[in-house]
């Protein structure tokens, strides 16, 4: 067996890391960065350019320059029809309603996407270990669904490696932090990174991580802090100038980029100067974007995003039936825990100074890699107990939906329910399952259609049918139907609602070779 190493496959950046020696080393990319750009471009002929060279070319080939792809993984294009305006590239719905992004006219699953940053995070640790590498530990956000974290396994096998686990990335963090903090505790992982949200509550107790919640927000992250940015100033100029940027694609780039440097910059200053020249033409001379951002404006433009942190906290402190005052320590995650406001709002949430010692754009990948130790026998003495972020269950009459797994019980877990037929001589029953907090199924998130057939018929509410739910350390779901009073198993059909085909995912794989 090859080394299993560690993938951090993150909105913005991308980490990769193995564990030599029982410790986890983050390897540097070609680069010489330690992390890489999320960024996938196709240049005029064709080629497809990843990591930091995509990211140069940002403002000069916008259109064909995908970021955040992270984002739409797993999701359907009316689902993130919302934020399909943001950006320079076109966002358009594949034939199963997915949502995929058009290059030039050739449309792109998000799956290819991130197989292409997978792909290049191969290469680095192949380069940094003399030696191939086949298998990798994934990490995602811990509030990824079922068909998320399915379609993350498919990129994994785009690029030619086989995910051998998906890992919660606060998990991650959690694994990463505890391997040198083995003492019994109980962590708040906030992890609030390019795309999204979480927060878990675990409990380490005599080298066992076990998750006791999550929660989380998958469309709050440092992109939208950027979006807050950019519409300050894109609406100002507007005001002033009657030239909408937003509405040019290289403009936009451009202000993207400035708004993203800037943030990052008042993490560390009370101001930065945004200075962006000729970045529109006027009736008969250019105009220039010449700007003193202050942290104030910044904290005041971005408040909105910054009051929904509070919320998914104390959710997952009440399922974890912890108080604030039970956390020993407070662990921050993600790039945007750099920012001195979202310090102070775990500081009010918590009640106490979060950790410091960490690198938070680093750990989640040195976490995936301790979970290959795990995996790979290297590190005996760590247990990781992870739980299920969603309620799962069947759709029932009414539009009610019947929850099978409760959010957050420990997996692998396996449940069972009983159904029965609602019609005379029914000899098939449609059983659709929904993943999601919410009673009615209609406004949950729909997994796929099983259709069990050959049914004995018999007056409606005779004939039963078991219903079980199995679900794997990944958070992956299988669902098998069982005919009652017979024994005999009848044959089940799954329709998929979404994703790629085995077809799609090996002719995929052959191109990317």
């Amino acid at each position: 067996m090859g080394r299993i190493i560690g993938i951090d496959l993150g909105t913005t950046n991308s980490c990769v890391a193995v564990l030599d020696a029982g410790e986890p080393i983050v390897i540097h990319n070609q680069e010489g960065g330690r992390t890489t750009p999320s960024m996938v471009s196709w240049n005029a002929d064709g080629d497809v350019i990843v990591g930091a060279a995509s990211k140069r070319q940002m403002v000069t080939n916008p259109e064909r320059t995908v970021f955040g792809a992270k984002r739409l993984i797993g999701r359907k294009a009316l689902e993130v029809a919302d934020v399909a305006g943001r950006h320079p590239y076109r966002i358009v719905p594949a034939r199963n309603g997915d949502a995929w992004v058009d290059i030039a006219g050739t449309p792109h699953s998000p799956q290819e996407i991130s197989a292409h940053i997978l792909a290049k995070m191969k290469k680095v640790a192949e380069d940094y270990l003399g030696e191939k590498v086949d298998e990798a530990v994934v990490t995602v956000p811990a509030y990824f669904d079922d068909v998320q974290r399915q379609a993350t396994k498919d990129a994994g096998a785009i690029a030619g490696i086989t995910v051998r686990a998906i890992l919660n990335e606060p998990t991650a963090a959690a694994l990463a932090y505890g391997a040198h903090h083995m003492h019994d505790q109980r962590l708040a992982v906030f992890d609030l990174g390019g795309g999204t949200f979480d927060i878990s509550i675990l409990a380490i107790e005599n080298g066992v991580f076990e998750v006791l919640a999550t929660c989380g927000d998958t469309s709050l992250g440092g992109d939208d802090f950027d979006r807050c940015l950019i519409d300050l100033l894109a609406v100002e100029f507007h005001k002033e100038h009657g030239i909408d940027l937003r509405l040019d694609s290289v403009a936009l780039q451009r202000l993207k980029e400035a708004a993203e440097r800037a943030k990052i910059e008042l993490s560390s200053t009370m101001s930065t100067d945004i200075n962006l020249p000729f970045i529109a033409v006027g009736a008969s001379t250019p105009i220039h974007l010449i700007r003193t951002i202050d942290r104030g404006e910044l904290e005041r433009s971005t408040r909105g995003l910054l009051e929904r942190l509070e919320a998914p906290c104390l959710k997952a402190l009440e399922a974890a039936r912890c108080r604030p005052a039970d956390i020993d320590q407070v662990l921050l995650v993600g790039g945007m825990t750099r920012m001195p406001v979202v310090q102070e709002r775990a500081i009010r949430i918590f009640g106490r100074q979060p950790s410091k010692g960490v690198n938070p754009d680093e750990i989640v990948a040195m976490g995936a890699a301790v979970h290959s130790g795990i995996m790979g026998g290297d590190l005996r003495e760590v247990v990781l107990l992870d739980v299920t972020p969603h309620d799962m269950g069947v759709k029932v009459a009414g539009d009610k939906m019947s929850v099978v797994i409760a959010a957050n019980t420990s997996i692998p877990t396996r449940a069972r329910k009983i159904f029965a037929t609602t019609e005379d001589n029914q000899t098939y029953v449609a059983i659709e399952i929904y993943q999601g907090s919410e009673q009615l199924a209609s406004r949950n998130r729909r997994l796929g259609r099983f259709v069990l057939g050959d049914l004995r018929a018999a007056t409606r509410g005779v004939t039963k049918v078991e219903v079980s739910f199995t679900m794997d350390a990944d958070g992956i779901l299988e669902v098998h139907a069982t005919e009652v009073g017979t024994g005999r198993v009848s044959s089940v059909t799954i329709e998929a609602s979404g994703g790629l085909t085995a077809d799609e995912i090996s002719n995929l794989n052959a191109r990317l070779r």
